[in-house]
């Protein structure tokens, strides 16, 4: 028992890929961040071949018509559950559902989400509660922004206040804790390896796509319902 449990804290451990100095601050890249950077340079290509040569008159390629039918469907998908007040937001919402989709997902190609690491799910939901304020104050302004934290009374100012910690804290965790939860799974699957090969497959397609999915459409939704909130 104890060696399965080494093995599964030594697959847990956040692994540094390379470090270097500056102006005497020592710096570590973790592997998150590399699989981080491939899913970007990943996605940066995709768009890049699939945008390329548009038209706006003419016969349309079937890249560009693939490129709009992907757009389109984004657009009305997550453009439903942020309302018609919070539009302008859409774009960001698609572009962090389909990272998303993908560090969730990518444990399926033997690589570790980068999403199991609490800095990225930090850092995700750090900036979606910067962007629920800002549509708050642009929705509101300054003035009735400041105004909002007493509504419906003034009793309630410091769990409104509180609420500005406990709703990025609530969207990290959520996200991190599924996400390690299903990894944990799967490494003690596979080092116990003493089920039928079926299962391994089965449990791999549950959580490293399915639950991947499911956390990555949860974690954008509640951006939105909160957007939504605030914006109305």
């Amino acid at each position: 028992m104890g060696s399965l449990a080494d093995e599964l804290l030594k697959e847990l451990e956040v692994e540094t890929v390379f470090s270097f100095d500056v102006g005497g601050y020592h710096i570590n890249i973790f592997e998150s961040t590399v699989i981080t950077w491939c899913i970007m340079a990943f996605l940066l290509v995709f768009c890049i071949v699939l945008t390329s040569g548009m038209k706006v008159r003419g016969q349309l390629s079937r890249r560009q018509i693939i490129a709009e039918t992907i757009v389109t469907k984004l657009d009305g998908f997550v453009g439903d559950m942020v309302g018609e007040e919070g539009h302008a937001y859409v774009p960001y919402l698609c572009s962090v559902l389909i990272y998303l989709a993908l560090a969730n997902t990518i444990g399926v190609f033997g690589l570790k989400p980068p999403t199991k690491d609490l800095n990225s799910t930090i850092a995700l939901a750090l900036m979606s509660i910067i962007l629920i304020q800002v549509a708050n104050i642009r929705a509101k302004k300054v003035k009735g922004w400041i105004k909002s934290f007493a509504e419906p009374i003034a009793i309630v100012t410091p769990i409104n206040i509180l609420e500005l910690v406990i709703k990025p804290l609530s969207l990290c965790m959520r996200l991190f804790g599924n996400v390690l939860g299903a990894f944990v799974i799967m490494e003690l699957v596979k080092i116990a390896m003493k089920v039928p090969v079926v299962v391994p497959v089965v449990l791999g397609a549950y959580f490293d796509i399915f639950d991947g999915l499911i956390q990555a459409y949860i974690f954008v939704f509640l951006t939105s319902l909160f957007i939504r909130e605030v914006v109305e």
